[in-house]
């Protein structure tokens, strides 16, 4: 219980119910036994360096917003350089956990 409260669950409830379910599948008797395994995020490698994708998506984004002054919106601002949605590039840097500097 401790390890799935832990957690972070970047696939959201989903993750969460993916989870569970397979643990209901394959436990024995009465007790739920989740494989802590399975809470380990994949790595998925870019160039072979070792960077998680989502590092190197948070690295490239936080490389724009330097360029531009942490201008998000307009037509020079990190979203129009990187062709998204001021709301899309938002609701990554949350997930991401970037939040401008003071």
């Amino acid at each position: 219980m401790t390890a799935l409260s832990r957690y972070y669950w970047p696939g959201n409830i989903r993750e969460l119910q993916n989870i569970i379910e397979r643990a209901v599948i394959l436990s024995r008797g009465s007790t739920l036994q989740v494989r802590l395994s399975e809470l380990q995020p994949a790595a998925e490698t870019v160039g072979g360096n070792g960077t998680t994708l989502e590092g190197a998506e948070r690295e490239h984004i936080l490389r724009v917003l330097e360029e531009t002054q942490w201008v998000v919106g307009g037509p020079t601002g990190v979203a129009a350089r990187l062709a998204m949605k001021c709301t899309t590039l938002q609701s990554r840097m949350r997930k991401l956990g970037i939040t401008r500097p003071y």
